[in-house]
């Protein structure tokens, strides 16, 4: 397993990180997954065989049965590897009960550590913007969750580029602690975070931790085009991230991964899965299962390695078109174009 930095941060992290989002399976995360405490154990045992050393949760997880369980499954381990959660999304009916207010932080990072059954977490992450709480007491907190030591890194999740870039300027101005990754969607099929939150945080110096990268599933090879759906699926059961624009694009993507895994043996998912760790400015990716196979599979990932034609071939059939400003820039100003400007520029040839 290869092991990365986490941003400007001295913690390294592995190249796979084990999500445990299905572990739980209460309420609407029972579409996700319903791994029980026997089914977790092996899961974080076959994850640590096979190098991994960060599990990510959130404490709305299942209504914090995954945390529950991953403290668990770890035991005596825990201080042998590093645990993720988050906060923001409502953990109550109240007005307080969500967002990212002092008074909800303070709450929910002391329940948690209580489920993850630990004294500390290793990366805490906001898991979505909160546009209503100041950003100066949502950062004085993480600052002091970190001084304080209940915390030992934080990070974002699911911001905006224009969002992160506030952070790191409140911080700054304030003589916070910064934030050092970001997690986010980004996947072959989706590949909106090229625009902006990839040269940013390169930029600024931050990881990046990539959730679902097979699309929930669609680029695992189960789905086919003109085939029926499969059952027992995340979308068979209702569930809707990330939404599908290009049904067309989606098969001719889907159909290149399964030809490239063909040639190596392997399925379409570990050819995603090799295409998305390989992409500039990616940290880790979070990879989860339902099912053993299912992991075995994702994480036998770490060990295939791409030809440039063949990922040339995914580049042409999943390259998203240069929005405005970026295609005039790259007409009049890519004379001066820096290294975070090439995070987006280098998947275009020139003429392209």
């Amino acid at each position: 397993m290869e092991y990365r930095q986490l941003g400007n941060s001295g913690l390294m992290v592995s190249k796979f990180t084990l999500g445990t989002m299905t572990f739980g399976g209460e309420g609407n995360m029972a579409k996700v997954g319903d791994i029980d405490a026997s089914g977790a154990r092996t899961m974080i045992d076959k994850a640590l065989d096979a190098g991994v050393n960060i599990f990510d949760t959130a404490n709305m997880y299942s209504g914090g049965a995954s945390e529950e369980l991953l403290g668990q499954a770890l035991g005596n381990k825990r201080s042998d590897v590093l645990v993720a959660t988050k906060v923001r999304f409502p953990m109550g009916d109240g007005p307080n009960d969500r967002g990212l207010s002092r008074s909800h932080i303070r709450q929910q990072i002391d329940a948690s550590l209580k489920r993850l059954n630990t004294d500390y977490i290793d990366l805490y992450q906001m898991h979505q913007w909160d546009g209503v709480t100041p950003l100066e007491e949502t950062l004085e907190t993480f600052d002091t969750l970190v001084r304080h030591g209940k915390i030992r890194y934080y990070g974002i999740s699911n911001f905006s580029a224009w969002h992160a870039m506030k952070v790191m300027a409140v911080c700054e101005r304030e003589g916070f602690i910064k934030p050092v990754s970001q997690q986010i969607h980004y996947t072959a099929q989706a590949r909106e975070a090229e625009y902006e939150l990839m040269p940013a945080a390169h930029d600024m110096g931050i990881g990046t931790m990539i959730w679902s990268p097979l699309a929930g599933g669609l680029l695992s090879g189960k789905y086919r085009r003109d085939a029926e759906q499969p059952e027992g699926t995340r979308f068979s059961e209702g569930w809707e991230e990330p939404p599908i624009s290009n049904e067309k694009r989606l098969f001719d993507l889907i159909e290149t991964l399964v030809e490239v895994g063909d040639a190596h043996n392997v399925s379409a998912a570990q050819v995603a899965l090799a295409w998305i760790t390989g992409r500039p400015g990616v940290t880790t990716t979070v990879v989860g299962a339902r099912k053993e196979h299912q992991l075995d599979d994702n994480l036998a990932a770490a060990h295939l390695e791409l030809s440039h034609d063949e990922v040339e071939a995914i580049e042409k059939v999943s390259r998203p078109e240069l929005l405005y400003p970026y295609w005039h820039q790259r007409k009049t100003a890519s004379d001066r174009f820096g290294p975070a400007d090439q995070v987006l520029h280098a998947n275009f040839a020139k003429g392209d």
